[in-house]
């Protein structure tokens, strides 16, 4: 059976004389640079810029591998010019491995002609005899090794210091694109974590405490119809009917906001979009006041403050029959004070109190703690409501 070896790649073109590098250098890394922002997968980056590699190396195949999501392995993403079982069998190898191990281990290109270990791994004839040297660049960012590009040489040619320079480069460069990429996932990551941990604080907040509420209540209707008490039976029937009235139209209104995700540009702009919302609904004038034009919230802080306001409209919108609303964002002596007042007919009106506002409140208190702060509601019948959210204004520290 004849020897395998190692099929040839057939160039674009030659590599150029050594001393001639600087014109293609400037080309590669112009390239790189527009594709780290153009690219969508990060592989087809790599797997095409390999083609690139075994050009100005003068090699005669070429592998590129990332490392696997333990850091254990390096997988193998792309090959030119290699045997087809070898591509298979190095599907994934140790990262500790021979001259790539060296090279992930050291941070730096590695070139040998010591093929023991390949040849031990691999089978001793799977590079075969035209196989006279290895180069192994690793792909690294911030001393942080991500994946590493292998060149196989047929001859004992010298790869030039201009184009060892340039792998430097290279490596570098997708290097960083490789992190940016394992960033972009670890944000998405924290993103859907964030979502979901969001989601159980709204339901919580809304539905659980409702459906606790219903229980407490169908056990005491329990009591009163084993007692034969007819007078409480009615009034804990009555209680869990709007019991369940209100936790059907809080999970309505949960459905909607996650449909309906505060506007992306930030708060300010998402307040502007529930004020629209709330001229929308209701016959009334409704201005925006903002004393506080650069607040400085976290993400979450933005949420805890939008759904308090959210809550407070929609109070509005249910029950007030207010003819004028106004919210005002102020900023003084160390805190926030964001104020949401109608002049309707007042918190406390006959037939306007029931479980869907009360729960609605306790709600509203909950998400001023979680900002360090507090809730205060002004509210006669006959004279409107004012709802204040206080709560600290933590500063960033400017740049040095």
């Amino acid at each position: 059976m004849a020897e395998p070896v190692l099929s040839f790649l057939v160039a674009e073109e030659s590599p150029p004389p050594d001393g001639l590098y600087k014109l293609p250098a400037l080309r590669v890394l112009s390239e790189i640079a527009s594709s780290l922002s153009s690219e969508a997968d990060i592989e087809q980056l790599l797997d095409r810029f390999l083609s690139t590699m075994i050009r100005l190396a003068g090699a005669d195949a070429g592998a590129v591998r990332v490392l696997t999501a333990d850091g254990r392995g390096l997988r193998l993403i792309g090959a030119i010019g290699l045997p087809e079982d070898v591509v298979e069998r190095e599907s994934i190898v140790p990262v500790g491995c021979g001259i790539c191990g060296q090279a992930v281990s050291q941070g730096a290109a590695r070139n040998d002609r010591v093929l023991h270990v390949c040849k031990k791994n691999f089978g001793a004839g799977a590079f075969g005899s035209r196989c006279a040297r290895v180069v192994a660049v690793p792909l690294q960012h911030k001393g942080n090794v991500l994946g590493v590009y292998n060149l196989f040489m047929a001859s004992e040619r010298t790869i030039p210091e201009e184009v060892q320079l340039l792998f430097a480069s290279i490596s570098e460069h997708l290097g960083m694109a490789l992190e940016n990429v394992r960033l972009t996932r670890e944000n998405l990551r924290i993103t859907l974590m964030n979502e979901r941990q969001t989601l159980a604080s709204e339901i919580h907040d809304s539905l659980a405490q409702t459906l606790a509420y219903m229980k407490m209540r169908l056990d005491m209707l329990r009591q009163a119809i084993v007692k034969g008490d007819k007078v409480f039976a009615e009034k804990f029937l009555g209680d869990v009917d709007d019991a369940v009235e209100s936790a059907y139209s809080g999970l309505r209104e949960l459905i909607s906001q996650f449909r309906h995700r505060m506007d992306p540009r930030g708060l300010v702009p998402a307040l502007e979009e529930l004020l629209q919302q709330t001229r929308e609904k209701i016959n009334a004038r409704v201005e925006f006041v903002n004393l506080a034009p650069d607040m400085q919230l976290n993400p979450d802080q933005e949420v805890q403050v939008y759904r308090i306001v959210q809550e407070a409209l929609a109070n509005i919108c249910k029950h007030s029959f207010a003819r004028s609303v106004e919210m005002r964002l102020e900023e003084g002596e160390g805190q926030y004070v964001i104020c949401v007042t109608d002049d309707g007919i007042g918190l406390y009106a006959a037939g306007h109190q029931g479980p869907g506002m009360h729960f609605g409140m306790n709600i509203m208190h909950e998400r001023a703690e979680r900002l360090g702060g507090k809730i205060k509601i002004k509210s006669r019948v006959g004279e409107g409501t004012q709802v204040q959210v206080i709560f600290p204004a933590t500063r960033r520290p400017l740049a040095p």
